[in-house]
């Protein structure tokens, strides 16, 4: 009994050896703002974070992913930070047809590459103005200069995708289908208060 419990010990070790904490963070934080939206908290998160319901390129079932979003002029942008291997990124590029859901809702869309110059421009530079020290960042992971030549020089290099509305049919976004935990933890934290002593 003793030996194959140090067996199942040993087995349980290994495996949590074998534990990749970097990815396992990194799916934490991606999958935290789509179960953030599940508790209806979508307007809160929605202002930074977009829920993107996708079809898999792979299997034809539909898939959620969360990205960083920012928006110029109404229109709304995300950046590719994870290359073109990444899953959602040839989901998308397999079928474009997409639903988002930010704090204005969700919204039946179209994703399309950023490949005018003015355009691809027009955002570096927007983002050189609000968030420099994410577009630094990222155009110096290609060795891009903010320049307008060297940015188009590295443009196939920087992916940045567009929303456009649609009326054609898009996957079906999240819904609201964990608020009633709310009512639950408001009522364990009444009964779980201690009560003050006469």
């Amino acid at each position: 009994m003793n030996k194959q419990l140090e067996t199942a010990y040993q087995s349980l070790v290994e495996k949590l050896n074998n534990i990749n904490l970097e990815i396992l963070m990194d799916k934490f934080y991606s999958h935290a703002p789509i179960y953030a939206w599940r508790f209806g908290l979508g307007p809160i998160v929605g202002r930074y974070i977009m829920i993107i319901s996708q079809i898999n390129h792979k299997t034809g079932n539909p898939c959620k992913t969360s990205m960083e979003y920012f928006e110029i002029n109404g229109i709304k942008y995300i950046a590719n930070l994870f290359g073109v291997q990444s899953q959602w990124y040839r989901n998308i590029m397999s079928n474009p047809r997409v639903s988002i859901q930010t704090s204005d809702g969700t919204e039946q869309m179209v994703a399309v590459s950023v490949t005018q110059d003015d355009e691809l421009i027009n955002i570096i530079e927007w983002l050189l103005n609000r968030n420099p020290k994410f577009i630094t960042r990222y155009m110096n992971e290609f060795g891009v200069q903010p320049s307008r030549k060297d940015i188009l020089k590295h443009k196939n290099d920087l992916i940045f995708l567009r929303f456009d509305p649609t009326s054609e049919p898009t996957p079906r976004g999240l819904e609201v289908d964990l608020a009633w935990i709310w009512p639950i933890l408001l009522v364990w934290t009444m009964l779980s208060k201690p009560k003050r002593r006469k």
